[in-house]
C-alpha cells in the first residue's frame, strides 16, 4: 500500500528505522560457533546501517529437530548435547553477544534455547544498542513434542517494551496461532513485532499446518490485525544437518533441506521487501516508518475504537510465578509479665 503524506513542519515526527530479518542456517549444536555466527551477522547488518535485527526461534544452538524424528528414549543422547550447547544468559558467550550489540550500536532480538540450571526454555533475548538487556521472554507453552525438552513461560513473557526504536514485542512460532496471546500483545500498543520461526522443513508432504504458507499467513495476519510492523525471521536446514539427524530413509522423508521463509510485513499486512529463496542465506532489510501505523489504526484498531469491551474482555495475568516464595522469619512474641498489671487492675 502506498501513501502520500504531506506534513507541516513540527506537526509530526518522522520515525524511520532500518530493520533486518535473518534467514540462515544455524551452527547446529555448536554453542561457540553459534555465538560467532551471530556476531558475524550483526556486524554484516551494521555495515548496511541496520538498527534492529531479528533472529529465528532457537537460533542458538539450532532447532531440536530430533524431537520430531524419534522416541524420547532414543533422543536422550541428543538431549544431552542440546543442553550442553544451549546458552546461559550469565555466561561469557552471552556477554560476547551483548558486547557485539553495543559495539555495532544494534538492537538485537535473539532466539535461543535458554539454559537455566537444569531446565531449558524457548526464549527471545531482547538487547538494546548499549548491550543492556531489555527483556528475556520465554515461550508461553512449548508446542507438541517440544514439551519433552522445554519448560514454559508465564504471563510476564507476554509484554511489549519501550525502547529507543519504539514499542517492541516478540513471540515464538505457534504462539502466533493463539488468539488470546495476540490480543494480549495488541493491547499494549505494539509497534514492531518480532516473530521467530525455526524452519518450514518438517513433515512438508504430510500437513500444511507446519508449512511456510500457513505460518507466514499467521505472521501476515499479526501485522494486519495488530497494525504493526512484523519481522518474521526463519532459519534453514542444511544438508549437513540432514546428514547428522537423519540416520535412515524414514527420517530423510520427514525432514528436508531449506525451509527458509523470512518476511517483513507492514502494518497493512503487505510485504516490504522481496523474500529470499527458501535455500538462500541472507538478510531481509527494510526501512520502516512507525508513522505509517496511523493509517492502519485509523481503519481498525482492535484494542481501541474497533473494540467492543462491553461484549468481550480478556483476563490477562502478567505476574511472574516463582516456584518458591521466601517469607520473613517469624518473630517470636516477647515474654511480658502481665501479673503486675492484673494485680493493679484488681485493686
Amino acid at each position: 500500500m502506498q501513501y502520500c503524506l504531506v506534513i507541516e513542519k513540527g506537526s509530526l515526527m518522522k520515525t524511520s528505522i532500518k530493520v533486518a530479518c535473518v534467514q540462515a542456517v544455524p551452527a547446529f549444536l555448536d554453542l561457540q560457533g553459534s555465538v560467532d555466527k551471530t556476531i558475524k551477522i550483526i556486524a554484516e547488518a551494521a555495515e548496511k546501517g541496520v538498527e534492529l535485527i531479528a533472529f529465528p526461534e532457537t537460533w542458538i544452538p539450532g532447532y531440536p529437530w530430533f524431537l520430531w524424528l524419534d522416541s524420547p528414549a532414543a533422543n536422550m543422547p541428543w538431549v544431552y548435547q542440546y543442553h550442553l550447547n544451549s546458552l546461559e544468559l550469565n555466561s561469557e558467550q552471552a556477554k560476547q553477544i551483548a558486547d557485539a550489540a553495543k559495539k555495532y550500536n544494534m538492537h538485537v532480538v535473539l532466539g535461543l534455547s535458554e539454559r537455566d540450571h537444569g531446565s531449558l526454555y524457548i526464549s527471545q533475548w531482547i538487547i538494546d544498542h548499549h548491550g543492556e538487556t531489555i527483556a528475556v521472554r520465554r515461550k508461553l507453552k512449548a508446542t507438541h513434542v517440544e514439551r519433552t525438552l522445554f519448560g514454559e513461560g508465564d504471563g510476564s513473557s507476554l509484554q511489549v517494551y519501550d525502547t529507543a526504536l519504539g514499542r517492541i514485542g516478540a513471540l515464538c512460532c505457534w504462539e502466533h496461532l493463539q488468539p488470546l496471546n495476540r490480543y494480549a500483545m495488541y493491547s499494549q500498543h505494539e509497534q514492531i513485532h518480532i516473530a521467530a520461526w525455526p524452519s518450514f522443513s518438517l513433515y512438508t508432504d504430510m500437513t500444511a499446518a507446519l508449512g511456510a504458507e500457513v505460518n507466514n499467513a499467521a505472521s501476515r495476519l499479526y501485522a494486519a490485525e495488530g497494525q504493526c510492523f512484523v519481522l518474521a525471521s526463519c532459519a534453514m536446514v542444511s544438508q549437513e544437518m540432514i546428514d547428522i539427524l537423519c540416520t535412515d530413509e524414514t527420517k530423510k522423508q520427514l525432514l528436508k533441506t531449506g525451509g527458509g521463509a523470512s518476511r517483513i510485513y507492514g502494518p497493512d499486512g503487505g510485504d516490504l521487501v522481496k523474500p529470499l529463496a527458501e535455500d538462500e542465506e541472507g538478510l531481509l532489510i527494510a526501512d520502516i516508518d512507525l508513522n505509517h501505523i496511523i493509517f492502519a489504526k485509523n481503519a481498525a484498531d482492535p484494542v481501541g475504537h474497533y473494540s467492543r469491551p462491553d461484549v468481550f474482555q480478556l483476563v490477562f495475568n502478567t505476574q511472574h510465578k516463582p516456584n518458591v516464595i521466601y517469607s520473613a522469619p517469624t518473630v517470636e512474641p516477647t515474654n511480658i509479665d502481665v501479673t503486675a498489671e492484673l494485680e493493679v487492675e484488681g485493686e
